[in-house]
């Protein structure tokens, strides 16, 4: 009953708002923006420093949860943007987006929030690098492969269709804080009524066709396995009993922050709520290293999003970046614990 009561909330909560709108951005960057432009900020060839900083400060202002952010990901992925970037992504846009940050602060003050940022941004030029490093061979294979686009640039009329597409997906999270969610209904069918009217107006029956075949293919690829993992999630929340929780995150030793980052790295947490869970547990005796942990990867991946990342990026990839994740994430509850202590 757990494992469907979130089934049920979920669907109930983000497939409008958040999916709906991500899977047809993702679609649209893959059809409307050419690869050379993707290539030459983003690619694997393009230089670290600057694809990574690109892809760690634009993420800053995807407000989206771990699940709702991959298909975005893929999309620039196969694009032609590196793993690095795109794994940049994949981790920002959901553990400290400028949302997420804001309502942290007003609930646990300004301190934890710097701490957040500089957490997360470190952690993101190390899964960058640890991306690209173990998988080096089959960037350079695959970097061989993809043909750049004919046209360098993308049209206004592409970049306005994929900003009203942002637009669609971000304001429902930004303009509604609070009240029934039917409020955020309403935005989300304004956003998506002038992203219609917009197609239908500067498009071709054939290029909306393109797009939408692209986007029903992430669609396939990533939908299913997350309704697997959040029915999976209930469940194990269902089990945890909160006295065990609550006893083995108090403190700052290694232990505390692996046993945070760990949960965090299971469960499903849709952006901004895992402010006031970690406020509540922090209440209860959590310590400031375990609370920074699970702030970071509460939000940033779950097991839902591990299916989803494993079916579109591959199962390599899942085994390099959640073990990333969660020694990162350690390592920063650990040293916040003994500095901040």
């Amino acid at each position: 009953m757990a494992g469907l009561t979130a089934l049920k909330d979920y669907i109930a909560l983000h497939v409008l708002t958040c999916l709906v709108p991500a899977f047809l951005l993702a679609g649209g960057i893959v059809t409307f923006i050419s690869r050379e432009t993707i290539i030459s900020y983003l690619g694997s060839a393009a230089r670290k420093i600057s694809s990574f900083g690109i892809a760690a400060g634009g993420s800053f202002f995807v407000a989206a949860c771990s699940c709702t952010v991959i298909p975005v990901a893929s999309g620039i992925y196969y694009g032609g943007a590196g793993i690095g970037a795109a794994f940049i992504l994949l981790w920002v846009a959901p553990a400290a987006n400028i949302l997420a940050l804001v309502y942290t602060g007003s609930i646990l003050g300004s301190t934890m929030v710097a701490a957040r940022i500089g957490a997360a941004l470190a952690m993101s030029f190390a899964v960058g690098a640890t991306m690209v490093l173990a998988f080096r061979r089959e960037e350079q294979r695959r970097e061989s492969t993809i043909q750049a686009s004919a046209k360098a640039l993308m049209s206004k009329k592409d970049i306005v269709l994929l900003l009203l597409l942002v637009a669609t997906l971000l304001a429902p999270n930004y303009l509604i804080r609070g009240g029934p969610y039917l409020y955020k209904i309403y935005v989300w069918l304004a956003g998506m009524a002038a992203v219609a009217l917009y197609a239908w107006r500067v498009k071709s029956w054939g290029e909306i066709k393109d797009w939408l075949r692209e986007s029903w293919w992430f669609v396939r690829m990533i939908f299913p396995l997350l309704l697997a993992g959040v029915f999976l999630v209930g469940i194990i929340g269902a089990l945890l009993p909160p006295a065990w929780i609550e006893t083995w995150l108090g403190g700052a030793g290694l232990r505390q922050s692996f046993l945070a980052t760990l949960i965090g790295a299971v469960t499903y947490f849709a952006t901004m709520t895992e402010a006031p869970f970690v406020d509540t547990l922090m209440q209860l005796g959590m310590g400031t290293g375990p609370a920074l942990a699970l702030l970071l990867t509460g939000p940033g991946i779950s097991l839902p999003s591990w299916l989803a990342i494993g079916r579109v990026f591959g199962w390599k990839k899942v085994l390099v970046y959640i073990p990333t994740i969660v020694v990162l994430g350690t390592l920063v509850g650990w040293v916040t614990g003994l500095l901040w202590s």
